[in-house]
């Protein structure tokens, strides 16, 4: 009976201990791709608590496999995906964004709008009356203006880079500078306060100073997990851009970090519902 009772206990001891090791694995394996981990969205897959998906972050965090942020965690510098890639993915977020860029629109003007899976879903919510031209450095955009076939566009060329989705080479900046732009929607991959705005690519870091020197006004449609993100390329600061339109659940510290530099930032819902 002894003896059964202490096999008994290192098997519920084994198991206790197999089961977090297996999610973790996973948590790493999906860090290691890139891949935000939300722990809401892990608790349901593994049917566990948000505690328990908590307490395996806070490991790995202690560890330094990765970054604790609001509501899960992420990698601590997230290799850049193709283009290709992004497209798709928390489409519901980047639609929501793109409504409220939309509402920002005047009708009328010159448009950049750069290469950005968010920035692609603001081609299908252009209203038709709107009057607009359209200039992209991106395959995916010029070709969903092609399809709407309703809207002028100017496609800038070059060597398209797979990563980026579209153009970024001399050929590009050269084309950009000869442009009056009126305002332009800028692809970004990560938003500090210290840093202020980057990308991972250094030709799309220069493609991205010379779009902001030559449009008047300049917009950045942000998810959340970008205030999170570390990107080598610096863009710009505060004073570069006009306005970042950022989720309606931003945790407020973060709001107030950017803010506290200067940065004006409005809420996709509160653009959208004013429009």
């Amino acid at each position: 009976m002894h003896i059964d009772y202490l096999i008994y206990a290192r098997y519920c001891k084994f198991m206790s201990n197999s089961l977090p090791l297996s999610r973790r694995d996973v948590i790493e394996a999906r860090l290691a791709e890139g891949r935000q981990i939300v722990a809401a969205a892990l608790a349901a897959e593994f049917n566990v608590s948000e505690d328990a998906v908590r307490r395996d972050l806070r490991a790995l965090a202690a560890e330094g496999k990765c970054r604790r942020v609001y509501g899960g965690a992420l990698p601590l510098l997230t290799p850049s995906q193709p283009m290709a890639a992004r497209v798709g993915q928390e489409s519901g977020r980047k639609r929501a964004l793109a409504k409220a860029a939309v509402a920002m629109i005047e009708p009328g003007e010159f448009l950049f709008i750069d290469s950005s899976s968010t920035n692609l879903a603001m081609v299908d919510l252009l209203p038709k009356d709107l009057d607009v031209t359209i200039a992209t450095n991106s395959i995916d955009i010029a070709s969903a203006v092609m399809k709407r076939g309703d809207i002028p566009l100017v496609l800038i060329g070059g060597a398209v880079d797979p990563v980026v989705g579209g153009s970024v080479d001399a050929s590009a900046v050269a084309a950009i500078e000869a442009m009056n732009i009126d305002r332009c929607f800028l692809g970004v991959c990560a938003v500090s306060a210290r840093n202020g705005i980057s990308v991972y690519e250094h030709a799309d870091a220069i493609f991205k100073r010379t779009l902001l020197k030559r449009s008047a006004a300049r917009i950045a449609p942000i998810t959340s997990e970008k205030f999170h993100e570390r990107a080598p390329h610096r863009i710009g600061g505060a004073d570069d851009i006009d306005w970042l339109v950022v989720e309606d659940d931003l945790p407020a510290t973060d709001e107030k970090a950017a803010a506290d530099v200067g940065f004006s930032l409005v809420k996709a819902s509160d653009v959208a519902s004013s429009s």
